[in-house]
């Protein structure tokens, strides 16, 4: 997690503090067409996100999914992050007050089922393909051992039980191996497995960072490999899309690249800009993720699973991509 992104985040807010006298529907000066939102819900096929565009900039939106540059439908919620899948929606927002935030439930039909608080600035989320799991990830500040700096936490909730782990720093830790404890750990985006009990996320401690596999029945975490950064479970269940610190370095920037979790084998991807995001899979075989240009507008691109090929600008004026089937 990066100085840049919290910047980002924070001047999100600000916008979206002032954005609120911007017409929701309708834009003279945005260069993307802006569709009726009535009727939207969490179906496809489509690609969800959040605009970054003047006319609707941190509302939840949604494309054709086979015409992604073309009008999009804008909801009234105003999001910092988004996600959806088996007819679940989050929305990480301002809850009220400027500097309180929460994570919204949504329905198939954008609805707020749900509502929980969040302590820190909000900056990841997910849903389990089936709907039953939510997860968030928020910057929060004040750790001893971080010296003022910002730390992460990540939490989840199972929707059916309403059992929630406020905090992935409450599971037992093994490292290489071995139980492990520690004051630095932070964890920060999740990602859920089709069972709805394991799930993937970045570990960090010591200076190194780690993929690491959730239990949540058993209330563990195990770490499997180094340097993956925001996991991104494919649809089958056997790859992981992540962000790789180049050289190991996070100031160097980051390499989209997808990992074989039977094998091991790594895949750089042919995105060559540096990119800060969690990605998310489009389908099995294509890969959606935002470029930021300039303060607090980004773009979002695709570019194929399998290294090949090259990338392609998918949606103008656009963050945080999830695919509706």
């Amino acid at each position: 997690m990066t100085r840049r992104v919290l910047i980002a985040v924070l001047g999100a807010l600000l916008l979206a503090a002032v954005g609120v006298t911007y017409s929701v529907f309708t834009t003279t000066h945005d260069r993307t067409p802006v569709a009726a939102a009535d009727g939207l819900s969490l179906t496809g096929p489509r690609i969800m996100f959040r605009s970054t565009a003047p006319g609707s900039k941190g509302r939840l939106a949604m494309v054709a999914k086979n015409d992604p540059g073309g009008p999009r439908s804008v909801s009234a919620l105003n999001c910092l992050r988004v996600y959806a899948a088996g007819g679940t929606g989050t929305c990480l927002r301002q809850d009220g007050a400027l500097t309180t935030f929460q994570i919204a439930i949504l329905d198939k039909n954008l609805q707020v089922q749900k509502a929980i608080p969040l302590v820190g600035v909000p900056n990841r989320t997910r849903v389990s393909a089936d709907g039953r799991m939510a997860a968030w990830t928020v910057f929060v500040a004040g750790d001893s051992y971080n010296n003022g700096r910002f730390s992460t936490r990540s939490g989840l909730i199972d929707l059916k039980t309403l059992d929630m782990v406020d905090s992935l720093e409450f599971l037992s830790v093994t490292l290489d191996g071995h139980p492990y404890k520690a004051a630095d750990l932070n964890f920060w985006g999740i990602t859920f497995t089709a069972d709805d009990n394991h799930f993937y996320a970045t570990m960090s401690t010591a200076g190194h960072r780690y993929l690491v596999e959730g239990d949540i029945a058993a209330r563990t975490v195990r770490t499997i490999t180094v340097n993956v950064e925001c996991p991104s479970l494919s649809p089958d269940g056997r790859r992981i899309a992540f962000k790789s610190a180049i050289d190991g370095n996070p100031a160097k920037g980051w390499r989209l690249t997808v990992l074989d979790l039977a094998t091991g084998a790594r895949t750089p991807l042919a995105e060559t800009r540096t990119v800060d995001d969690q990605p998310a899979w489009l389908d099995s075989d294509t890969i959606g993720y935002a470029i930021p240009h300039g303060p607090a507008d980004s773009d979002i691109w695709s570019v194929p699973a399998n290294g090949s090929g090259h990338p392609a600008l998918l949606i103008p004026q656009a963050e945080s991509p999830a695919a509706l089937n």
